[in-house]
């Protein structure tokens, strides 16, 4: 049996109050609620706050470059796809320096399960606005306000038919632990947007200020791979923030596509030095 204590409880560096606490919480019980053992996860991560979430757990990780989560997550599980792999990211992260790796993942769709902890603001380098900063938001580098309208990563995930497209909010753990037990079930590239206030540098969108806002959509009330639904229900935000599953498209997955992964996971296979010295040889 697998635990919540065999991920390991290790000393943070986030500020006391930070909603990354609660989507460690959440991870962890998803993990050992779907019986997967340390050995068998691997997190990769970038750089900002949400990706020091691979540092407090007790299983392999990956710490790349800011932005550039998603190509060595994709490239770990071609390696090996027996591995369940997660990629973790903040907003500024995946929808700013990441946003290219993003989309073009969304059209490869590996299995893995991308979780993104937004919390509207560049909370690493204290304080600047993000991708999805609400418009008019006044920030130490914006001075008068955000000009920019606000990056709506769900409906762009579900504009692309991304395989899997969730919302979850840091003030909810059982709820966000359920998201979580589900996008990692799926097979193929899920996106878990989660709604993670930032106590230190947003003092807008606080866990009051989505406490009032945010209501869980009911299962059942659209069928998940409607498309149209599911983007029509993405640009609801304001006085009413959904939470849940929006989008599930059923897919051929990247690993699919691979011949040589029906076999065994590619570091299983030895090594075929005399084509790879052919192909140099040819490029020579």
């Amino acid at each position: 049996m697998v635990s919540v204590e065999d991920y390991g409880d290790y000393e943070t560096a986030w500020c006391p109050g930070c909603g990354d606490f609660n989507i460690l919480k959440a991870l962890k019980a998803a993990l050992a609620n779907l019986g997967k053992s340390p050995s068998e996860v691997l997190m990769v991560s970038g750089i900002g706050q949400a990706g020091k979430l691979p540092q407090y757990l007790n299983c392999n990780f990956f710490n790349g470059l800011h932005g550039r989560t998603l190509p060595p997550a994709t490239a770990a599980k071609l390696s090996n796809h027996e591995l369940t792999v997660l990629a973790v990211a903040g907003d500024g992260d995946c929808y700013g320096e990441g946003g290219n790796h993003l989309i073009h993942a969304i059209r490869r769709n590996p299995d893995i399960t991308i979780l993104v902890h937004d919390n509207q603001i560049y909370g690493l380098t204290k304080g600047q606005a993000s991708p999805t900063s609400e418009r008019g938001m006044v920030s130490k580098i914006q001075r008068e306000g955000v000009f920019n309208n606000p990056l709506n990563p769900i409906a762009l995930a579900i504009s692309q038919e991304c395989s899997f497209v969730s919302r979850g909010y840091a003030g909810d753990v059982s709820h966000l632990t359920e998201l979580l037990i589900k996008a990692i079930r799926h097979r193929g590239l899920s996106l878990v947007e989660v709604l993670q206030p930032c106590v230190t540098f947003n003092k807008l969108n606080t866990f009051k200020w989505y406490s009032n806002r945010v209501y869980k959509m009911e299962e059942g009330e659209y069928p998940l791979n409607d498309r149209v639904k599911a983007f029509e229900r993405s640009l609801e935000w304001g006085e009413r923030i959904p939470l849940g599953i929006f989008y599930v498209n059923e897919r051929p997955v990247l690993e699919d596509n691979h011949e040589v992964l029906k076999e065994a996971p590619l570091i299983r296979h030895k090594p075929q030095t005399e084509k790879v010295n052919g192909l140099i040889d040819g490029f020579m």
